[in-house]
C-alpha cells in the first residue's frame, strides 16, 4: 500500500520549512512568489491533500454542513438539497446529504453520525414525531435548523411552508370546480405535514358549508409512486367513490394517476386529481398535474444562510450573538390539466 504524503513531505522535497508550506496552504500572499512556486510544484508532484480533519481539529470548526432529509428519492427534498448547498458553497462550506428514509431509527443513526464527525450544524427534517432523537442531539451542542417542519416546542430556528394554508387552496379549487366529496390520499399520520394539509382541507370542506364526512381518507405508509398507485386502488373499489382527490405530496399523485389510467378511468372528466410540492415530474405528467407549489430551493437555501448566521464567528473568536427565529413561506396553487374537468 502506498503511503499517504504529509506535509513534512512537501516541505523536504521543496526545501523550505513545515511552516512555510502551512502558510502557502493557508496564507499563500504571505508567501515569495518564488517559494510558493516551488512548494506548489512540490504539492502537485507528491500528490499532497491536506488532512481536513487534522485542520479542523486545530481549527475547531467543521467547513461540512449536514443535512437529513425525509426522502431523496422525493424531487422536492433533491431541490432542498440544491438550495442548501448553493448557500453552503458561497460561504466556503460543504454539504453532507443523509436520507433517513422515513425512518426515526436512521434519523438516529444519522445524527450520531453528524455528532461523530463535529458538523458545523445539521439542516434537519424530521422523521421522529416524538422529538426524542432531536432532544439527543441538542446535547451534543451542534447547532440545526429545522425545514419544512415549523419550531413547535423547540427554540431553534425552522423554515417551513404554511401547510394548512396549502391544504386548503388545494381542496378549495376543487369544490369551485364543483366536487363535493373529496379522497384525501394522505401519508404516515405521525408527520405534521400531512396532519396540517388535511387540516386546510377540511377547513376548506367548513367554509363551503360542508362537513367533515366529505373528506374520505386514505392513508399511505410511504409518500412515493408506489403508496399512490395501492391509493388508487384502493380508491377505485370504493361504493361511493369521490369525483375528485387531493393528494399529500405529487408523488402519490402520479401514482393515483397511473392507477386510474390503468382502469380506464378518465382524469380530470372522470376524477380530478390535485398534488402538492410541484416536483418539475407534475407538469410534464401524461395529464400535467395541478399542484400545490413549495418554494424547494429557497427553503433549502434560508435554513442554510440560518445556520451559517448562527455559526458566524464573533469579532473576538467564539459564535456571534443569534436570535432563532420561524420563518414560515406561503404555498402556491399552480393550476393544470388534471383538475379542470368541464364539471
Amino acid at each position: 500500500m502506498a503511503q499517504s504524503v504529509g506535509i513534512k513531505d512537501v516541505a523536504r522535497v521543496a526545501g523550505v520549512s513545515v511552516g512555510t508550506v502551512s502558510n502557502v496552504i493557508n496564507r499563500p500572499d504571505t508567501v515569495a512568489t518564488e517559494t510558493r512556486a516551488r512548494v506548489l510544484s512540490a504539492i502537485d508532484r507528491l500528490g499532497y491533500v491536506r488532512s481536513e480533519s487534522a485542520r479542523q481539529l486545530r481549527a475547531g470548526r467543521s467547513r461540512i454542513m449536514g443535512l437529513l432529509v425525509l426522502d431523496m428519492g422525493n424531487p422536492f427534498f433533491v431541490d432542498v438539497a440544491r438550495g442548501a448547498e448553493r448557500a453552503a458553497r458561497q460561504a466556503g462550506l460543504g454539504v453532507m446529504v443523509c436520507n433517513s428514509a422515513e425512518s426515526a431509527g436512521e434519523e438516529a443513526e444519522y445524527l450520531s453520525l453528524f455528532a461523530e464527525q463535529r458538523v458545523r450544524g445539521v439542516l434537519l427534517t424530521p422523521a421522529d414525531a416524538t422529538g426524542r432523537n432531536i432532544a439527543a442531539f441538542r446535547r451534543h451542542g451542534i447547532p440545526f435548523v429545522l425545514v419544512d417542519r415549523v419550531s413547535e416546542g423547540t427554540t431553534e430556528c425552522s423554515v417551513s411552508v404554511d401547510d394548512v394554508a396549502g391544504g386548503a387552496l388545494a381542496v378549495r379549487h376543487l369544490l369551485d370546480a364543483g366536487h363535493r366529496t373529496v379522497a384525501y390520499v394522505s401519508g404516515p399520520p405521525g408527520l405534521t405535514q400531512i396532519r396540517d394539509r388535511r387540516t386546510g382541507a377540511l377547513r376548506a370542506l367548513a367554509e363551503a358549508g360542508l362537513g367533515p364526512d366529505r373528506l374520505r381518507e386514505l392513508p399511505t405508509e410511504r409518500l412515493d409512486v408506489a403508496a399512490g398507485r395501492d391509493a388508487g386502488a384502493r380508491l377505485l373499489g370504493l361504493a361511493d367513490r369521490p369525483t375528485a382527490v387531493f393528494c399529500a405530496n405529487d408523488l402519490l399523485a402520479l401514482g393515483v394517476l397511473q392507477a386510474m389510467y390503468a382502469a380506464g378511468v378518465t382524469v380530470p372528466d372522470d376524477l380530478a386529481i390535485v398534488g402538492y410540492d410541484d416536483i418539475e415530474f407534475a407538469a410534464a405528467a401524461a395529464v400535467p398535474l395541478t399542484s400545490v407549489r413549495q418554494p424547494a430551493v429557497t427553503m433549502g437555501a434560508l435554513a442554510a444562510d440560518m445556520l451559517l448566521e448562527e455559526t458566524e464567528e464573533g469579532p473576538g473568536g467564539g459564535t456571534r450573538a443569534h436570535e432563532h427565529r420561524r420563518v414560515v413561506l406561503q404555498p402556491e396553487l399552480v393550476v393544470r390539466r388534471s383538475s379542470l374537468s368541464s364539471r
